[in-house]
């Protein structure tokens, strides 16, 4: 293998997004007045939240009905009277400002990219994924960041992954590889793309569904030795 262009998610890849998104809401409500116990809300945000998101990647709903839903839907199953529109806009302010790296990460992106681009790929929302990228000073290592939001698809989608690739300087499948800790939407993406892919699985979780990572890694200080690189 001779990999050239490296791909990353970034949430739950190269960010802890879990850490962030923790501090991020319990610092909404706080914004908001709420004075309820965060630990049960939370656990309502994150099951509305995922279940969205997996509507959004299938393209059953957009960003901006998200964004909102998720405290709408919250909200609702804890009678609480605040306005779901606000929370979103208070909660994409503070999500910027919490970014946590995930061990190895710098490490590994400086091996990478002396060896080739890195590229980010994500689902998230750009101006929110922008500024995360820019405080957690993995900057100066990334040549360009794809979003969905900018994309008008996600991944899986194989849209998606031609207009990531179409940003890089040079674009060869069999010398590209996605990096990414989503089964259902990086690693089988990246098999409907024709491209090689590791799974990035610190938990040791089985596989499952259709999904086929060329690799597997626990840890990102192991990733430039699993591709040749170190």
């Amino acid at each position: 293998m001779d990999y050239r262009l490296f791909l990353f998610d970034l949430d739950d890849t190269l960010l802890d997004f879990r850490a962030s998104e923790r501090l991020s809401f319990a610092r909404t409500l706080s914004s908001l007045g709420i004075e309820q116990p965060v630990e049960p809300l939370y656990a309502t945000y994150q099951q509305c939240n995922r279940a969205l998101w997996e509507a959004l990647e299938q393209g059953r709903v957009d960003k901006d009905f998200l964004k909102v839903e998720r405290f709408r839907r919250l909200f609702a199953a804890h009678a609480i009277d605040a306005d779901p529109v606000r929370a979103g806009q208070v909660y994409l302010e503070w999500l910027p400002q919490t970014v946590v790296l995930v061990d190895g990460a710098r490490a590994a992106c400086e091996v990478l990219a002396a060896h080739g681009e890195i590229g980010i790929i994500t689902n998230g929302i750009e101006q929110v994924q922008s500024r995360r990228i820019a405080v957690s000073g993995l900057g100066d290592l990334i040549r360009f960041v794809a979003t969905s939001e900018a994309c008008g698809h996600a991944k899986p989608d194989v849209r998606f992954f031609a207009y990531a690739t179409a940003m890089a300087s040079a674009f060869e499948p069999h010398r590209t590889i996605i990096i990414g800790d989503r089964l259902e939407a990086d690693i089988l993406g990246a098999n409907r793309y024709g491209i090689d892919s590791c799974w990035f699985n610190p938990a040791g979780s089985p596989r499952h569904g259709e999904a086929i990572p060329t690799c597997e890694i626990s840890r990102l200080d192991a990733l430039p030795a699993v591709l040749g690189l170190a």
